[in-house]
This record gives structure tokens, sequence and C-alpha cells, in this order.
């Protein structure tokens, strides 16, 4: 038996509840891990509360929650080739298995090795943010001197959309609240405080003519405010408002394969991206975790140390 936490249905974090269950057992494409390190993701409890029903998988409750790990192979199911028991992993919960637990089942297609020499907080942190910014940029294929604009520059993505901008040669500019200012600059952000204003007006006195690609990790209002300083609306990605089509532009291409996977590992350990992890809970403290990106914004990457 194994402790995990989750949810017994769907609703608010007063639904959340931490229960024991047996190992999960690998079906056809999956690896059983042991969990060391969780990330946290705004789709962690928005899963929790069925605002998006269409990915609900009709598993039975309870449920574990979380989509990202980084752990050791425990066992593999039929069918799964390139990993082996004992490898340190890092991939996605895709299957349902949840990842705020002792251990629990990663589909073997969008789980990779952890390369020697980084370490498996860093490397929970990027299933989902890593591939993310990956996706993004390749999605907009701008060439080195390229002007792109990360709405929403200080989160997990935003940080890291940045770094590897900047690892590309683009000129970057970032909007974000005042407490994001230094870790945004610290990535070569020219930054732009929304709280102090006038978004636009002081994205256009950094670049008038308009930027040649936008990534928004924001969506709503703060979307619709600065799509118009895109050149063309179709370089305006994504990250998770899937109505920037109706404003001309695209949603990220998401690519959760190995091979995606492994490339991310990669560029973390050359130093193109480093996760700015902000905060580290053990799994007793799980519910502050999920709080804390459910309530608020939270800098950089909100980690749960299980093992």
């Amino acid at each position: 038996m194994g402790q995990a936490w989750g949810f017994g249905r769907f609703g608010g974090p007063e639904v959340q509840e931490f229960f024991d269950r047996p190992d999960p057992v690998p079906g056809p494409g999956e690896v059983l891990i042991r969990v060391d390190v969780a990330g946290v993701n705004p789709m962690d409890h928005v899963m929790r509360s069925a605002l998006l029903p269409g990915l609900d998988s009709g598993r039975p409750f309870p449920r574990v929650l979380g989509m990202e790990a980084a752990g050791t192979v425990l066992a593999l199911g039929e069918g799964v080739d390139g990993l082996e028991v004992g490898d340190p992993v890092f991939g996605f919960a895709l299957t349902g298995g949840g990842t705020y637990a002792e251990t629990t089942v990663l589909s073997a297609a969008h789980t990779a090795r952890i390369p020697a020499g980084l370490s498996a907080t860093v490397a929970a942190t990027l299933p989902v943010a890593g591939t993310t910014a990956v996706d993004a940029l390749d999605q907009l294929g701008l060439p080195a001197g390229a002007t792109v604009l990360v709405n929403g520059v200080g989160g997990g993505v935003g940080l890291l959309v940045a770094q590897l901008a900047a690892g590309r040669g683009l000129r970057v500019a970032g909007t974000g609240s005042s407490a994001k200012r230094e870790l945004a600059e610290a990535a070569g952000v020219r930054f732009i405080d929304y709280t102090a204003g006038d978004v636009v007006g002081a994205a256009r006195e950094l670049v008038p003519d308009g930027f040649d690609g936008i990534v928004d990790t924001v969506g709503g209002a703060a979307l619709r405010t600065v799509a118009p300083l895109a050149k063309d609306p179709r370089n305006v990605i994504a990250v998770s408002d899937m109505s920037v089509a109706g404003i001309g532009g695209r949603s990220v291409d998401r690519r959760l394969d190995r091979e995606n996977l492994e490339r991310t590992a990669r560029l973390a350990l050359d130093g193109v991206l480093t996760p700015v992890i902000t905060a580290v809970h053990p799994l007793s403290d799980a519910p502050a975790a999920l709080a804390a990106v459910e309530n608020g914004h939270p800098a950089g990457k909100v980690v749960i140390q299980v093992a």
C-alpha cells in the first residue's frame, strides 16, 4: 500500500483527500514508477473541478491528482520498449494514474530516461512547462533577432519560454506583476509590469512597430489586450486559451512524445532551460502546493517531493 492525494468527487478543494491504495499494475504500454517528485500544474485543479469535461476519462473515484512526475521504474507493462526496471525517468501520467502518490503509472510512450547530471526535481518540471516552451517557440519559428512578447512571463511556462527565446537569439519582452520582475529580467526579459497601468502603451515604447510573435500563458482578457501588438495575428500562440482562434491566433501544438522529452531534458542539462523552482512541498503538504497554484500566480514552478 502507498499513500496518494486526490479527490473523491468533482468539486473544489473540499473534495480533496489523502488515501491509501495498492501499487497500480502497469497495463500495456505503461510503466510503474516510484515517484520521487511530482510537478504541480493549473491543469490539476481544472481536472478536479471538471472544468473541461471532455478530458474526463471516466475513471472511478477516488482519483489521484497530478500529471507529471520523475522517479524510478519499478515494473514494465506489456510492449514497453526502450525503458528498463531501475531506470530514472520522467514523464506524463496520461493514462490516468495521477502523480501525487508514492507510486504511479506513466504512459511509456510519453516517458523518457533522466540524463545523468539532471536532478529528478528539475526533470519533474519539464513534461508540462518545458515541452510547452519548446513547442510554442518551434511553432513560431522566428529567426534570431526577431521580437517576441511573453504574456505572463513570470510563471513556470513563461520563464522557460523567455529563456529558450533568449537562447535562440530572439529579443524578448514579457508582461507580469511587479513581484516577477527580478526573475524575468534575470532571464534577459525587457519587463512590462501589468500592475503599473497601460500594458499596450509600455509594450509599444519598447517595440513601436509590433512584435514578430506573442506567446500567451494567461488567456482571457489579458490575451485579448496584448494580441493586437502582434504584426501577424497568426503569430499569437496561446498555451491554454483555445478561443485564441477567434482572434486569428493559434493554440500551441503539443508534442508529448519521448523524443520531445529527451530534447527538452538536453536543453535543461545544457543550461538553455533552467526551471525556476520556487516552492518544494512534501507529499503531506500537497494541499498547500496545489492551493498556491490554484489561488495565486506563483513565480516559477511548484513541486511535491514524494520520495
